[in-house]
């Protein structure tokens, strides 16, 4: 029975609306897909007359019913040239559930069959549900593995070019392998990921994107491992590197003009056992809020610390591991403080972003331009205000020091646990005590914790209160805050980062137990006296307030 017919028999359509889609008919369009563009009927109600007629059911899909193992068995090429999704393996693996949303095309249905080595079980889904699974599963790319097509949105500033009769540099410049990259960088981009990640394996090239402080895997298929050659070669072109090398690792990077913005990437490339790993660091200066506030800095603490910035001399130290936001804070430091009448210098390794009205000087050890080193030479540039990166050795420390003591207000970081253990790290470098305690001003320790997405933020009450911290004024039956997990947030919970804080600032007391070689145990209870929050209390009070959860801040300010 004609689809026309089925869908008037079960008064669906009328005959007016079938006669107005005959009139409209195009050669080679069919009557279902006119009626369901023309809104005179569903897509669902279309395939419920399939269902009947073809004795295949109509599924609603979800992405838990999808099997990851099975998509290996379905090139991507199919799955996008035919809109088809496979789901699941069927009669104990000897055949493929595949959701089609077109019953008629039985080639695309013998191809995927040919493909896979198995029977196919055909079912029927919404168009729209099946665009979704695949743009899931098959993800960012899929759809230019088998394509020549060559702009994703992304225009690459001061590209460099090679020529080279190397197979997987010549395929690195075909418009295929731009598009494939391009649309990583751009999936990156919109989902607000800091680094990517393209990773070597025996039987694999994975792709993942660090977002929030975690690591999550890039949707791409599987077939892209055949061009994961190419798909580094690409990489290092457009960052300069010399593309011969394989064996020793390289860094670089490259800028590209993206949704009207110029955005940085700092790329560095390491042999593998299968291969060279990828690691991208984007930094998007668009994105860079430089205020203490929006960093998450509140109250007391930036008051306190606002204090300590202004001061014209001594030495203010951000303390925390790899990625805990020390620059940033940082930076946004020097933004507070900057003005016409201060000259400020930062020697760093990297120079992240570039400032406005600061002189920035990036560590150069191939010449010998190190951390003391470009200090010393700061001196005679009649700064105000200098950073330095970090505090790796002794030499940067007392060079740092007598910056400070000769009328020079310093910033730079260590990487200790919290503010009190930075005074014991510099001793430990073999700094005298008397110096740590005649120039440091204030030790801020730092962590970054996620914050709860306010699509899906929602209340409960803990299930075990007694080990919740009673000692920072929680009470029995009060509420928290959590993510259920949506779409937006990628069903994590959490969506964007703020930091808490540890402020430390010198008194007499304190110096005296620097004087001392007191452990940074000993001195935190004199510290806490000076209004010093911990890590855990400063984050205890974001759990209260909604911002954050706290296995968010148990794991992030565990030592």
């Amino acid at each position: 029975m004609p689809i026309t017919d089925a869908l008037l028999k079960k008064g669906l359509i009328t005959p007016e609306q079938i006669n107005e889609a005959t009139r409209a008919k195009t050669n080679g369009e069919r009557m279902d897909q006119l009626l369901i563009r023309s809104g005179a009927v569903s897509e669902r109600d279309v395939l419920d007359v399939y269902a009947e007629q073809f004795a295949m059911p109509v599924v609603e899909l979800d992405e838990s019913d999808v099997d990851r193992e099975i998509l290996r068995k379905v090139p991507s090429r199919l799955v996008h040239k035919y809109n088809v999704m496979p789901i699941a393996p069927t009669r104990g693996g000897k055949s493929i559930r595949v959701a089609t949303s077109d019953p008629f095309n039985m080639y695309a249905l013998d191809e995927i069959r040919s493909a896979a080595g198995c029977q196919i079980e055909p079912v029927l889904a919404t168009q729209l549900e099946i665009h979704k699974l695949i743009k899931t599963f098959y993800g960012v790319g899929g759809d230019v593995i088998t394509e020549m097509v060559a702009d994703a949105g992304i225009e690459v500033v001061d590209e460099h070019t090679v020529e080279s009769n190397d197979i997987d540099v010549q395929m690195a410049q075909e418009a295929s392998v731009i598009k494939l990259v391009n649309e990583i960088l751009l999936e990156a981009i919109t989902q607000r990921a800091s680094d990517i990640h393209y990773e070597p394996y025996e039987n694999d090239f994975g792709v993942r994107y660090r977002i929030d402080g975690h690591l999550t895997h890039a949707n791409v298929p599987p077939e892209i491992r055949r061009f994961q050659n190419a798909v580094v070669s690409r990489i290092k072109i457009l960052s300069g590197l010399n593309i011969a090398e394989k064996r020793l690792p390289q860094d670089g990077g490259f800028k590209i003009k993206a949704k009207g913005k110029e955005i940085d990437f700092r790329v560095s490339v390491i042999p593998m056992a299968f291969g060279e790993g990828v690691v991208l660091r984007i930094l998007d200066k668009n994105a860079l809020a430089l205020e203490l506030g929006s960093v998450g800095m509140e109250g007391e603490t930036l008051e306190r610390y606002r204090e300590i910035i202004d001061r014209p001399h001594g030495i203010v130290l951000v303390t925390g591991p790899t990625g805990s936001g020390k620059t940033t804070t940082l930076y946004s430091s020097l933004a507070t403080i900057a003005s016409d009448d201060l000259k400020i210098l930062t020697i760093e390794d990297p120079i992240e972003y570039y400032l406005p009205g600061i002189n920035q000087v990036q560590v150069l050890q191939k010449v010998g331009l190190s951390f003391a080193r470009a200090m010393r030479s700061f001196l005679r540039h009649d700064p105000d205000v200098i950073l330095v990166g970090e505090i790796r050795d002794r030499e940067t420390a007392e060079t740092a020091i007598n910056a400070s003591l000769t009328g020079h207000l310093v910033f730079s970081t260590l990487h200790t646990n919290d503010a009190p253990s930075a005074t014991t790290r510099l001793i430990d470098m073999g700094v005298e005590p008397f110096l740590i305690a005649s120039s440091v001003e204030a030790i801020m320790a730092q962590r970054l914790v996620r914050r709860i997405c306010p699509d899906c933020k929602e209340e409960y009450k803990p299930e075990k209160p007694e080990m919740l911290p009673t000692e920072f004024g929680y009470k029995k039956g009060e509420t928290l805050w959590r993510g259920a997990g949506c779409k937006r947030c990628r069903n994590t919970g959490y969506a964007g980062r703020t930091a808490v804080f540890e402020l430390m600032t010198m008194n007499d007391k304190l110096r005296e137990l620097i004087l001392q070689r007191k452990s940074a145990a000993q001195l935190v209870p004199t510290a806490r006296e000076a209004g010093m929050k911990l890590l855990s209390e400063d984050g205890w009070r974001l759990v209260r307030k909604g911002v954050t959860t706290l296995e968010e801040v148990v794991a992030s300010t565990k030592v």
